[in-house]
């Protein structure tokens, strides 16, 4: 499938006449062979912009994505509008990498996403050489930069790639970046000159952020919910706490259901599409959920404590109103909330000593030799490891991450890897097959005549409980009779998994001699304070616009206010306060009789947001005698 015009398809792929903005400027700049830097935030359509112009160039466009749901998520969407897109990630058979790379080279893949660890794989660069890339796209770009929140040692792998595409464009795109983040992308991408940026603007004019300092985060939570109407999400912090929180609000008379990633593929799903559905009205997660959601109807996210750094936050909070009408984000959080945010970045940078024993450990967990299991996966249980070798459950966790973000592991904490098959056989060598074993026959025929030709193609993904209705058999006889057909070489059947995966992205070092950057790990820390330290001026901060916190914070500068904001409401009241208390008082000199009138009959007309204001001119005229209460 290819176009000519990107227009054209806009509108036969995704079904719009017309682009958002920037996005025909950046997808001009791509189609003129610039490399592009793009910063748009949450919502914006960063996808097309790398997308749409390579569906009009000869050859496949090669995307880096550090996140194994959202590379899964686009593939299959691309899949269901007939673009030919695959993925290869940590978790997968080497077969099933093999099979996807050789149909890569051949010209039958449009779209091959892969994770930047696998830049560095010989495998990899080989196939890479055969095949016919016309863009490189780089997807969540700040991991190239220390400077960033999410900073991936792995993505320096993509500068020494580069050499294998000399003439290829590219484009790197993220959500958040800060100027030096900028920067940072385009000397660690190695940008050709004449290269484009472009950075939609970080303001949301219809999103009103709100922070409240409270001493009950419950009961201000249900406030908030009790005024804005609509769909909403609710941030906390931990597992138990999603489940918590959700069980509260439900005791309130408020439908909700809580996420996190420690719930299994099906169980995450099924919540992810009810809400979709408004089956309920509140989704209670962690930071887990949200990625690859596109719900254009939220009208509230609620952040219960403050996140760990701001990029995080206007992502989240980015997920209200991305249809245009105004919707609230709000930060409620205690006194006690900024203190555990600094003890708890402080916390998170275990020493080196810790973090080579957490890594000796895993290799002892799985029995690796040094020298091996390079980009090998394995299921991992978090509290199973720790329970093993004595270890802290906090220390440990902190420990991994380092180990992923210093390029030895990359962590899949909700991993989900389906049922697949491929045929092996040819045509032919199929028929004699069946022939020659009839208690094989039925489920050939069921899973040609359930999932076509494909399956003799490409790895398709199979459900075994629609093959055992389809043949009224029990999921465990289908099951075995696939995994027959594959100990016989008929087929290849990868079956399902649904459990976290760690993978080695490095052969397995000895660990006294693992090399940690001890000096990044320093500058990460300090970063990190930095980063929490501004999230905490944020909340605390009283005179200024919160959205023009926002945008300066990511290098935007801003002439005016947004309006609609906690503290451009409160500077609203306070400029227009004397004009307003002139109307109140004769307002009310007028409505009242010498009889008086009940307090409910006199302000229950008055909106919410004016009442406190009412309210203040009758106290003073109590004061001042001009009226009496009874």
């Amino acid at each position: 499938m290819m176009f000519t015009d990107p227009k054209e398809v806009l509108k036969n792929i995704w079904g719009y006449s017309d682009f958002r903005p920037l996005q025909a400027e950046i997808i001009s700049s791509v189609l003129h062979g610039n490399d592009t830097l793009v910063i748009m935030p949450t919502g914006g359509g960063k996808s097309l912009c790398f997308q749409a112009p390579a569906l009009c160039m000869e050859g496949l466009c090669l995307v880096i994505t550090p996140i194994i749901a959202l590379m899964k998520d686009q593939v299959e969407q691309l899949r269901q509008k007939g673009i030919k897109a695959a993925a290869v990630y940590s978790g997968m058979s080497n077969r099933e990498i093999d099979i996807t790379l050789d149909n890569a080279v051949h010209g039958q893949v449009q779209f091959l996403y892969v994770s930047p660890e696998r830049l560095k794989s010989e495998l990899f660069i080989e196939r890479v050489k055969k095949m016919k890339i016309s863009l490189l796209a780089v997807d969540e770009a700040h991991c190239i930069s220390q400077w960033g929140y999410d900073f991936r040692p792995s993505y320096l792998e993509i500068h020494t790639f580069k050499q294998y595409l000399p003439s290829t464009g590219i484009i790197a795109l993220t959500a958040t970046a800060t100027q030096d983040v900028m920067k940072d992308i385009l000397e660690k991408l190695n940008f050709r000159e004449g290269y484009k940026v472009f950075v939609q603007s970080f303001a949301r004019p219809n999103l009103a952020y709100f922070v409240r300092k409270v001493e009950d985060k419950e009961a201000k939570l249900i406030e908030i919910l009790g005024k804005v109407k609509g769909q909403g999400i609710v941030y906390v912090r931990t597992r138990k706490n999603a489940k918590v929180i959700a069980d509260y609000l439900i005791r309130k008379g408020i439908s909700a259901d809580y996420y996190h990633a420690g719930l299994s593929y099906q169980e995450r799903n099924a919540k992810q599409e009810a809400w979709m559905k408004d089956t309920f009205r509140i989704m209670v997660a962690t930071n887990a959920f949200g990625m690859g959601i596109n719900k254009p109807d939220v009208r509230v996210v609620v952040h219960i404590g403050p996140p760990d750094n701001l990029e995080s936050y206007y992502q989240e909070a980015g997920r209200a109103g991305r249809d245009g009408i105004k919707s609230y984000a709000v930060l409620v959080y205690q006194a006690q909330d900024t203190a555990d945010l600094l003890n708890r970045v402080k916390s998170a940078s275990p020493k080196p000593d810790t973090i080579r024993s957490v890594y000796q450990s895993l290799a002892n967990h799985y029995k690796i030799a040094v020298g091996s299991s390079l980009l090998a996966s394995y299921d991992f249980d978090l509290a199973e490891f720790v329970k093993n070798y004595n270890l802290d459950y906090l220390d440990a966790y902190h420990a991994l991450k380092k180990l992923e973000e210093q390029g030895f592991i990359q962590l899949a904490e909700s991993f989900y890897h389906p049922s697949k098959v491929k045929i092996l056989f040819d045509h032919m060598e199929l028929y004699k097959f069946e022939i020659a074993n009839e208690t094989y026959e039925p489920l050939i025929k069921a899973l040609l005549r359930i999932y076509g030709g494909e399956l003799y193609t490409n790895f398709s993904i199979i459900s075994e409980k629609r093959i055992a209705v389809f043949m009224r058999l029990s999921m465990n006889e289908v099951e075995r009779k696939l995994t027959g057909l594959h100990n016989q070489n008929v087929i290849f059947y990868d079956k399902r998994k649904d459990r976290p995966q760690i993978t080695f992205t490095t052969p397995r070092y000895d660990a006294r001699k693992l090399h940690l950057d001890v000096k990044y790990l320093e500058e990460r820390r300090r970063i990190d304070l930095e980063k929490a330290e501004s999230v905490i001026d944020y909340a605390s901060r009283d005179g200024t616009c919160r959205s023009s916190i926002l945008q300066n914070y990511f290098g935007e500068t801003t002439a005016s206010d947004c309006g609609i904001c906690d503290y451009c409401i409160e500077k609203e009241q306070k400029v227009d306060g004397f004009e307003h208390y002139g109307k109140i008082r004769q307002t009310l000199i007028d409505m009242l009789s010498p009889d008086g009138k009940p307090v409910t009959e006199i302000l229950d007309p008055v909106p919410e947001i004016e009442r406190n204001r009412w309210l203040e001119v009758i106290r003073e005229m109590l004061d001042t005698e001009e009226m009496y209460y009874d």
